[in-house]
């Protein structure tokens, strides 16, 4: 076995183990060894995500140690992130994303920040329990393309239709393309909302945000393509995590 699939190997099993500080070592081992973070990212980390949510679905793991699993992922991934390769291109676009006010989870949502910054987004994470005047303010600060919001929970759900209603308010709506997501959140929400579009999980929020702003979904991205079944199980078996518990 190779130092490549040795790295590759312990990223999933990290995961599968819910052993945060073993991932976040992987990823640090795998920077030190020269090894394409997308590549741990897609092939040891998003499989052991994978597997982890299928396991989940047999019963043999519980909601706990998913939820440690998928924290553990989205560590090593920021670790990771910062030696994503680059090249010198015009950037895809703009965007701002963040989970919406009184909602505290943001499981997977880091992960959609990730790959879109892969794709080549600039990213504006405002993180969890976002107000929806700090989305707004920060649209108009940054001039974005795009902004994406995610509610785990039904409650929290109404704050995207109220980040609608406040672009409006603010005269910017026509300028800024949007994106929502999160585990009670559906295609049928987005249209009832008037967002632009509805992403299920990472892979499928890239491909969104891509062809609302009019790259097209054809365009070649400005980076390597990486490979996209691990990721977007993953992605899916975090949303699992926020449907089953509740949120």
């Amino acid at each position: 076995m190779t130092g490549t699939e040795e790295i590759l190997r312990r990223a999933a099993r990290s995961v599968v183990d819910a052993d945060q500080e073993e991932a976040e070592k992987v990823a640090r081992e795998a920077l030190e060894l020269g090894i394409d973070p997308l590549l741990v990212i897609n092939e040891g980390f998003s499989r052991g995500m994978a597997e982890a949510g299928e396991l989940f679905e047999k019963g043999e793991v519980f909601l706990p140690q998913l939820i440690i699993a998928s924290e553990g992922m989205v560590s090593a991934i920021r670790i990771l992130e910062s030696s994503l390769p680059r090249k010198e291109e015009k950037k895809a676009g703009i965007a701002v994303i963040g989970t919406i006010e009184g909602d505290i989870h943001d499981i997977g949502k880091g992960i959609v920040a990730t790959m879109l910054r892969v794709y080549g987004f600039e990213v504006h994470d405002l993180g969890r329990d976002v107000p929806v005047k700090t989305f707004v303010e920060t649209v108009k600060r940054v001039k974005a393309d795009l902004v994406g919001s995610s509610a785990l929970m039904t409650t929290t759900q109404v704050g995207q239709k109220m980040l609608e209603e406040e672009l409006k308010k603010a005269g910017i709506r026509d300028t800024v393309k949007t994106m929502v997501g999160g585990a009670v959140v559906t295609q049928r929400w987005a249209n009832k909302i008037g967002a632009d579009a509805y992403a299920e999980n990472a892979m499928d929020a890239v491909a969104k945000a891509r062809e609302i702003i009019g790259m097209g979904v054809d365009r070649v991205p400005v980076f390597e393509t990486p490979p996209i079944d691990s990721v977007s199980r993953a992605s899916k078996s975090m949303v699992q995590i926020a449907k089953v518990d509740g949120l």
